[in-house]
């Protein structure tokens, strides 16, 4: 018996097939099906990519809080994160004593990065370790003033140094930061969970996926690109009731837990 003749064209028909049902998976319906703005629709044409002050992308926008600016300043005083200090020379030569001796700075100062064309409104950090060697820090921007509840709406970009070193890009001497940035999102949103300051939690979207992420200084990252937010207890008030929580849209669920495997093998790549 003969063996079947080669189909060239019927190789590159299925070739083509394969690519096109690929781009429309990936750059068409995976993105449509990642959107979900039930919350916060305001900020669906923001973006979610901080820039460093040379315009290289920077850190992602994975966390949100709603509140006024005081709202803000006390829930996050009363989970434990101090307000950065200005960069100024003498706060850069106390960070640098930190380091060199070993010595906390609550309030160590953070570079600049720019969302939506400025730089940080606030910036927050919260040590880890003896000095600012580690520390886990977060910016925020006032992205809208009147929000779907009518309160102020902060975008941050959380993220947990976990050493000192050059930068990949630039050369200089710079923090690096730990790769999984929604465990840093998490945990400062289970801060603020913990001191009460929160009345209810929801997420929208952010970036989207992403496995082999860089940022400014050309730290890897990973997140499954999503915006956890907290509607903080207005009036610096205490909520002693649970938070009311808001589940995502059940195509968001699927795709969060399809990337907690995907991320959990990520964990295991150099």
């Amino acid at each position: 018996m003969r063996p079947p003749i080669f189909d060239r064209r019927r190789a590159v028909a299925v070739v083509a097939m394969v690519a096109a049902a690929y781009i429309v998976l990936a750059y068409l319906a995976a993105p449509f099906a990642w959107r979900h703005y039930e919350r916060q629709g305001g900020i669906a044409d923001l973006g979610a990519r901080t820039v460093t002050a040379l315009g290289i992308p920077g850190d992602v926008i994975n966390v949100g809080l709603e509140g006024s600016e005081d709202d803000v300043l006390c829930a996050m005083n009363a989970a434990g994160w101090s307000p950065s200090d200005p960069v100024t020379l003498i706060s850069s030569l106390r960070i640098v004593g930190s380091v060199a001796f070993r010595r906390p700075y609550h309030r160590a100062p953070v570079s600049p990065l720019f969302f939506d064309g400025r730089r940080q409104d606030l910036a927050f950090e919260m040590p880890s370790g003896l000095s600012a060697r580690t520390r886990h820090h977060v910016r925020f921007w006032k992205a809208l003033e009147k929000g779907d509840d009518g309160r102020p709406v902060w975008l941050g970009a959380a993220v947990f140094d976990d050493g000192l070193g050059i930068s990949h890009y630039t050369g200089q001497i710079t923090h690096h930061t730990a790769p999984d940035i929604d465990a840093e999102r998490d945990f400062l949103i289970h801060s603020l969970l913990d001191a009460k300051r929160v009345d209810k939690t929801y997420s929208v979207s952010g970036i989207g996926p992403t496995l082999f992420g860089r940022n400014g200084g050309g730290d890897r990252f990973y997140t499954d690109g999503e915006i956890a937010f907290a509607d903080l207890a207005p009036g610096c008030t205490t909520r002693e009731a649970p938070p009311e929580r808001r589940a995502p849209p059940p195509q968001i669920a699927v795709k969060n837990d399809v990337f907690g495997w995907l991320a959990a093998v990520r964990r295991l790549a150099p």
